[in-house]
């Protein structure tokens, strides 16, 4: 059969080894589908309820497979929905490919509908994706298409997406005989000096005194975990994760300092002020992940090992293989002793709670939500949190079990984005040979339930392993701790008329468990409820709009008075 654009596009995703491609349909996409449709390769078109929220399925179907994310969308409105979750994906360093429906070429410029060819004085949807992609090109016809697809898909090995533009009639054109898609051939770090002058550094203040590392998420996408405990054992290191990173050091083993920044541990910070050196493996340390830091940091030598230089003074080495380049960096110094491969002994660690003022209001207590999950989740589990006073008592408190995902979107702290990044993690998971029927628990606020909490219909329609938990305070409430605190409390514009979101969503989808617990006691007898469901559950806890979350900029500043 001749071979449309579509038919090698889809052929192409199945080499690249990706197995769901999540979008939106319309009718400057439809061929695509049509082309899945058609496939005898292992790809299923999965379709979200909003773009952006099948660009975060993306972005969490990639972050669990450390591989890529595919995403598409028609024209117009469609593709404009694209942008936020993009965003998220670039600041991040997630590599997500996003095919992205046009009008045909021979009517751009034209009067088409969703014209976004920039002709004519139309919208230029290139210029809109340049700055949030690493390559963007408008393919204008199918001859070029392979050559655009290849340096694409190079361009997201840097972290990051790319975006091809496809009009309607090139998606449909024949390509009559043409070669298979190859994937590119990887391009790894091969700067041996560099590599030396770290690992001189690390092994030199290794003699002399204290080393802390502090790690982040670039070594859960490189797949890396393994080689970051080993390169820890070798240098008695005390460890510390960003606060996007919580699933690359296990907390109960040795070392662990707890989490940086904005909703960490004061053990971290005593660590790195005594330290001989600070080791940055995977993170920029972007203000979120340095807050309470810097003071400290600007005593201590910083080296830094990732794929972008940090956001601080440091000798850095840039490497896109943290696997290959931890391993190096934990080969003994000549003459000394290699370190035993032996499983360290794992034992609990107490870290201390950031103290919060005492709240008095309904609902049930940050703390306590967490900790009762802590008691719930099993080995495997995944956990993605939304942003705001919710995700940082999930990053302060959780204690992430062995061998599971953590995901909190702190690149652009998309209010929602957790929904789409759970159900894409989960159909990745449920692909992989040891993932199972593992469950993804999605932790957030009621504020971003109400903006792309209807995806839990895309987990009904697929039986997900999924459990949604919304803790609902009926308002902003980071906006109004922000009002409480810099504005004097004079006013809110963030507290909502209360809802009943758990009778909401039992109303609506009958067949899902769904419970509204009203005690700790009610929740985790829920909790294991969702446990013994084979398919998505929810939960939704009532919480006082007015507590004040683990996060030390609210715990640092005076209440200002009108």
């Amino acid at each position: 059969m001749p071979t449309r654009a579509v038919d090698y596009l889809v052929q192409a995703v199945a080499a690249l080894d990706v197995h769901h491609v999540f979008g939106v349909d319309g009718a400057n996409i439809e061929d695509f589908y049509d082309a899945v449709f058609d496939t005898d390769c292992d790809v299923t078109g999965v379709v979200a309820k909003h773009e952006f929220s099948a660009a975060t399925m993306a972005d969490g179907y990639a972050r669990s497979t450390a591989g890529l994310g595919v995403v598409v969308a028609t024209s117009g409105g469609g593709s404009m929905n694209l942008v936020a979750g993009l965003a998220e994906s670039f600041a991040s360093r997630v590599p997500v490919l996003a095919l992205v429906g046009q009008a045909p070429t021979v009517l751009e410029g034209k009067g088409a509908f969703q014209d976004t060819s920039g002709l004519a004085g139309t919208f230029d949807a290139a210029r809109l994706y340049e700055p949030i992609s690493y390559y963007c090109a408008r393919v204008n016809s199918a001859a070029e298409l392979p050559a655009h697809l290849a340096r694409a898909v190079v361009a997201t090995r840097r972290g990051g997406p790319a975006v091809l533009l496809l009009p309607k009639d090139v998606q449909q054109a024949d390509m009559g005989e043409v070669e298979p898609f190859r994937v590119p051939a990887p391009a790894g770090t091969a700067d041996a000096a560099g590599v030396e002058s770290v690992r001189t550094a690390l092994w030199t203040a290794r003699s002399t005194g204290k080393v802390v590392v502090i790690a982040g998420d670039q070594v859960a996408r490189d797949d890396a975990r393994a080689e970051l405990q080993r390169l820890a054992t070798a240098l008695d290191a005390a460890v510390g994760v960003a606060p996007d990173a919580k699933d690359v050091y296990d907390h109960d083993l040795p070392g662990f300092c707890g989490v940086a920044g904005s909703m960490g541990h004061a053990e971290l910070v005593d660590a790195v002020r005594g330290a001989a050196l600070c080791v940055l493996v995977g993170t920029r340390l972007p203000v979120t992940a340095r807050t309470g830091l810097d003071e400290p940091l600007g005593t201590v030598p910083v080296v830094s090992v990732g794929a972008e230089e940090p956001y601080l003074p440091a000798l850095h080495f840039t490497s896109t293989d943290l696997a290959a380049t931890l391993a190096l960096l934990a080969a003994p110094e000549d003459g000394a002793a290699a370190v035993t491969s032996a499983e360290p002994q794992r034992r609990m660690k107490e870290l201390t709670p950031l103290s919060v003022p005492e709240a008095g209001g309904p609902g049930l207590r940050y703390r306590d939500i967490v900790e009762t999950l802590n008691g719930a989740i099993e080995s495997g589990t995944d956990v993605f949190a939304d942003a705001g006073n919710t995700g940082a008592a999930v990053v302060h408190h959780l204690r992430l079990p062995h061998d599971g995902r953590f995901v909190v979107a702190l690149g652009m702290g998309g209010m929602g984005y957790a929904f789409g990044a759970g159900i894409g993690s989960a159909f990745a998971r449920r692909w992989q040979p040891d993932g199972g029927e593992r469950r993804t628990f999605v932790v957030a606020g009621d504020g971003a339930f109400f903006m792309h909490g209807m995806e839990i219909h895309t987990a009904i329609e697929y039986a997900l392993p999924i459990t949604f938990v919304v803790c609902n305070n009926n308002a902003h409430a980071m906006c109004i701790t922000r009002e409480q605190l810099y504005y004097g409390d004079r006013y809110s514009f963030n507290r909502f008329r209360p809802t009943d979101i758990g009778a909401g969503v039992a109303a609506m989808f009958p067949e899902l468990p769904a419970w509204s617990p009203r005690s700790i006691e009610e929740l985790a007898a829920v909790l294991r409820l969702c446990l013994d469901h084979p398919g998505p559950s929810f939960v939704c806890i009532d919480c006082d709009p007015d507590e004040i979350p683990p996060f030390v900029p609210f715990l640092s500043v005076p209440r200002r008075h009108p």
